[in-house]
Parts: structure tokens; C-alpha cells; sequence
């Protein structure tokens, strides 16, 4: 099969198509034709050598993908050649073919292209992970958005609302805090202003936040104490701003009971994974099909243009999924 490999670490000139073995299958797996996959934050650290696939996992680029069953395992029940499946993957998405346990596999509502779908597995999970099963988010319950704008934000936008909550996000432009307002944000502060922590204190009147998503983490860890309230419950989902923290006072945790917790997919062992994903589909596939939940996409590049679309993420300028069709 085609692939997208990598002929070293580093820049974008080192991402070309080639050939590479087809994937094995085992009789609880699927293998997927991949129509489309995505990008990640994660591809572009792995790009540079800083973010290596599990053990067992080839060393291709890609956590998601959308495609069309070719072949069923023989342990698998319920799915037939000709479905239509996406899903979360721990690597080898940008490529013409992946073998997934079908436990995995989520069905893509008739309403979505392929293009649509691969936008949906990482960011969606993450968000509903984190979100539900791990901050515990309760209807009412306010939340705190950083990074409004990307895959994550958008998703998350988007399920606090189903879940009767209210959103409040930072992004670093008014066109993509428009766009987080859109889809049901509450408001949004531009971080290029200055500090978030006083304008969470005017807008919940002092009161703070029960939830923040981060996804900087150094820079932001004082002020995310500062706004969230009593019982708050703070999820590190990414630390693009810098991992140490230098020191933070351990009272405000004690006066305020706060949670901290962090977070990752890519890590957690595959049954884990398919309960989450058997949970969100029960959730969030009927919402996909009526047209309560959408995929944000951003941009879509053919992926032998995979080298613009890296370059693009590396921009910061996309507002939802950056998209690779995989075309013959």
C-alpha cells in the first residue's frame, strides 16, 4: 500500500508518499480503504522525533481516519464489506489502508462525506472524555475553553451545550472567537489582550468557572486557579505553552478544593477505548445525523500536498480539523 512516511525527523521536507507493507488483520479486526484522515498536534511532534508511536504501531503519521470496510475478521459481528466506519487510531492514519479493532469502529451517519468523519474521532473523544468522564460535567456547570478555535475547542463547544452547560473560551483572533460564539460559546476573550483570569471573574460574577480545558499549561496554570470556583475541576489536555511550572501556592487547591488531572488517548489501552467510543456513538451519532453536533472542518488538501497542510497547522490559523483525502 501507499503511505505517507517520513524519510527522517524534522521539517516538512522530509513527509513523502511511498510504498510500505499492508497492515495485518486479526479475526476481531476490520480493514478500512481510508477515504480521509486528519491531522493532530500529536503528528507534528512526531514529525520532529518528539512524540513516537506506541510499541507495535508503524511509524506513520495519523490517530484518525474515515474510510469503507474491505475485509471482516472472523470474530467480528455486525459489520460487512461496503461500511462505512471512522475511527480513533494510535498511528498509521495517512495511509491507504488500517486494520482496527472493531469494537473501534463508529458508523458514519449518511449526512457526512468521509472528509466530514475523519474530523471527528480525535477531537470528539477527547472532548467527550474528558468533558463527561473525567470532569464529570453536570448540566448548568460553566466551562472554561482554551484554545477555542481548534479540532478539541470546537468539539467542546459544541457537547457543553448538548449537555445543558454554558462555555466560555480564549482564542487568539476575533474571527475564530466569531466562530466558537456560532457554534454556542457563551463569549470569548482574545489572550493577545492580555490575562483571561479578571474577564472569568466578570463574566461569572466573581463566582468562576466549574471546568477549564486547557491545553497550554505553564503559562495559564496560575490564572486557571484564579478563575476557577469552589470545586473546580481543571483537565490538562496539552501543554503548547510549556510543561514546568516554576511554583503555585498549594492553598489555593486546599481553600478552593480543586481537582487537577491530565489527559491523553493515545496512552489508554485499547478496551478503555472502545468503551469510551461505544459511549460517545450512543451519544453523539443520532446528534450528527439531525445536525445538533457538526464536524468543523477547516481545510481540506489532497495528501500529496500533506507537506501544506502540516505548514498550515504550524500556523495556527485554522479554526476546526485540517483534512487529508487519500487519493490514489
Amino acid at each position: 500500500m501507499k503511505a505517507v512516511l517520513m524519510s527522517g525527523l524534522g521539517g516538512i521536507e522530509f513527509l513523502h508518499i511511498g510504498e510500505h507493507p499492508d497492515p495485518g488483520m486479526k479475526e476481531d479486526e476490520l480493514l478500512v480503504r481510508v477515504k480521509a484522515t486528519a491531522l493532530n498536534r500529536a503528528d507534528l511532534l512526531q514529525r520532529r522525533g518528539k512524540h513516537p508511536p506506541p510499541e507495535g504501531v508503524p511509524d506513520i503519521l495519523g490517530l484518525e481516519m474515515a474510510g469503507e470496510v474491505v475485509a471482516v475478521g472472523a470474530a467480528c459481528e455486525g459489520w460487512a464489506p461496503g461500511d462505512r466506519v471512522c475511527a480513533l487510531l494510535p498511528g498509521a492514519g495517512y495511509a491507504e489502508f488500517v486494520a482496527i479493532p472493531a469494537g473501534l469502529a463508529m458508523r458514519i451517519p449518511g449526512n457526512l462525506s468521509f472528509e466530514e468523519a475523519a474530523a471527528i474521532p480525535e477531537v470528539f473523544l477527547t472532548a467527550y472524555q474528558n468533558l463527561f468522564n473525567v470532569a464529570r460535567l453536570a448540566p448548568g456547570e460553566k466551562v472554561l475553553i482554551h484554545a477555542g478555535g481548534s479540532g478539541v475547542g470546537t468539539a467542546a463547544i459544541q457537547l457543553v451545550q448538548e449537555a445543558g452547560g454554558t462555555s466560555f473560551v480564549t482564542a487568539g483572533s476575533r474571527e475564530k472567537i466569531d466562530r466558537c460564539l456560532a457554534l454556542g460559546a457563551r463569549a470569548g476573550w482574545n489572550y493577545k489582550e492580555g490575562a483571561f483570569a479578571p474577564w472569568v471573574a466578570r463574566m461569572t460574577e466573581d463566582k468562576g468557572v466549574d471546568i477549564v480545558l486547557d491545553f497550554v499549561g505553564a503559562p495559564y496554570f496560575e490564572q486557571n486557579l484564579q478563575a476557577l470556583a469552589v470545586d473546580g475541576r481543571m483537565v490538562v489536555i496539552g501543554t503548547l505553552g510549556g510543561a514546568e511550572v516554576e511554583k503555585f501556592s498549594l492553598r489555593t487547591l486546599m481553600s478552593k478544593r480543586l481537582q487537577i488531572t491530565g489527559a491523553g488517548l493515545r496512552s489508554m489501552d485499547t478496551a478503555r477505548k472502545i468503551l469510551l467510543a461505544r459511549k460517545f456513538s450512543d451519544f453523539a451519532l443520532p446528534r450528527f445525523a439531525d445536525g445538533r453536533l457538526v464536524s468543523i472542518v477547516d481545510s481540506v488538501f489532497d495528501w500529496h500536498k500533506v507537506g501544506d497542510a502540516h505548514r498550515r497547522m504550524e500556523s495556527n490559523a485554522n479554526v476546526g480539523k485540517i483534512v487529508l483525502r487519500v487519493t490514489g
